[in-house]
């Protein structure tokens, strides 16, 4: 959590301080639970990217500890006053002329209010490049996700009897014997200020993160990651249906809205049949690309290339043939550069319209509407007191950069000796 007056401003900066939370991120993920309960049934859990930890700090807190927040706090207190109700008028209808008898006080009595009680054999393991400050029951990996040595590393920490040394099998090696429930990915590179690099970096990091998230799920299992909104959100949603029932793309109310960041959220894990995570071959095709790309060439029908009109094909003025405008060709780094058609509006709805292959993705807007406006700059009150954050970072990229401005005499160069 940062300290420039916009943070300052921020209502759930200082809340997130308030209750104990290292940043304010806590309540993202509160928020996105409240929508989709993503903690029910949930025992083994992997939080990536998980630096400072305030996602695995809310996973201790409820699973762990079995603390309540939000929507659920509030129907635990709503339980408990109506137990109280019932005990306050149990006990004054034994003076009616209604008797009442034993079991019925019994029957009161025994209807306590329910509670989110720790649950037996929780495992977490938080993974970040960033070192991250220890918690109660979380055990915590600094490996980088993009690295397929990161698997086996993951694999040993949710099974203690898992053997890294067997390469026999890599892809028997790459799945988890014991799968987890829930996968939560909250990373996020340093943004640049140019929207359609910062997508692509983001794009790529939720690649890795949904790669390593095929390792280890179970099916049925849940995966929720960040995501920078742009033009091909719809297209990620329609690559993220082949693995998962329901996906959705989710907007707590917690994210500023002057933000592009949201939340894929998926549900029901469901793999094709046949498929193999690994991270040395991502989604399991990496290897076979070429030849996939040629079988599917090979039932695609002749179209114009960019650049021309359907006319200028039909007349047979372009020099190339069919097959070789169809053909990929590989540069150095092994990435084909595929053509799109080039085709007029008229076309283009015509085609659309043959066939329906447009995925939209559901965009839900999560949390309360009485819950605090991120946007938003909320007056302090006279008797307020600023805080410190609850974990200052642990091994901040500007460390470096402070140290040298305080050899040198401050943020203006001022001297502490005498003068």
């Amino acid at each position: 959590m940062g300290k420039s007056s916009k943070d300052k401003r921020d209502a759930y900066y200082r809340l997130a301080k308030e209750q104990g939370w290292r940043a304010r991120s806590a309540f993202k993920l509160l928020q996105l639970d409240e929508e989709f309960n993503l903690f029910e049934n949930v025992t083994r859990v992997v939080d990536l990217c998980a630096a400072p930890g305030s996602w695995s700090q809310v996973l201790s807190r409820v699973l762990i500890k079995g603390e309540t927040f939000g929507r659920c706090a509030w129907q635990d207190r709503e339980a408990k006053l109506r137990q109280q109700m019932l005990n306050v008028f149990g006990s004054s209808s034994s003076s009616d002329d209604t008797p009442t008898t034993q079991d019925d006080d019994v029957q009161i009595d025994q209807q306590p209010p329910q509670k989110n009680t720790p649950r037996p054999n929780v495992k977490i393991v938080s993974i970040d490049l960033q070192p991250i400050s220890p918690l109660p029951g979380i055990i915590t990996l600094r490996a980088d996700i993009t690295h397929p040595a990161t698997v086996p590393l993951l694999l040993k920490a949710l099974d203690p009897d898992y053997d890294t040394h067997n390469n026999q099998n890599k892809n028997q090696q790459q799945q988890a014997s014991h799968p987890v429930d829930l996968v939560l990915s909250d990373g996020a590179p340093d943004v640049t200020g140019l929207h359609d690099l910062d997508i692509y970096v983001q794009s790529q990091l939720l690649f890795a993160a949904l790669n390593l998230a095929l390792c280890v799920l179970k099916p049925g299992g849940k995966f929720v990651a960040k995501i920078f909104r742009g033009r091909n959100v719809d297209l990620l949603y329609a690559q993220l249906k082949i693995f998962f029932e329901k996906v959705y793309v989710a907007k707590p109310r917690s994210s500023r809205a002057s933000s592009v960041e949201a939340f894929i959220v998926c549900i029901n894990f469901q793999p094709p049949q046949g498929f193999q995570a690994s991270l040395e071959e991502p989604l399991g095709v990496a290897s076979r690309l070429p030849e996939m790309l040629r079988n599917k060439q090979a039932v695609l029908p002749v179209t114009a290339p960019a650049g021309g009109s359907m006319q200028d094909w039909a007349t047979g003025t372009w020099d190339s043939s069919p097959e070789q405008l169809l053909q990929p060709v590989a540069d150095k780094d092994g990435i084909y550069d595929l053509e799109i058609e080039d085709l007029t509006v008229e076309e283009a709805d015509h085609r659309s319209t043959q066939q329906d292959i447009r995925w939209v993705a559901p965009f839900v807007v999560c949390g309360d509407l009485s819950a605090f406006d991120s946007d938003a700059s909320y007056k302090l009150p006279d008797d307020h007191i600023s805080l410190d954050p609850v974990q200052p970072p642990t091994a901040p990229p500007y460390k470096r950069a402070i140290e040298l401005r305080r050899a040198n005499g401050g943020a203006y160069q001022k001297t502490t000796g005498k003068g």
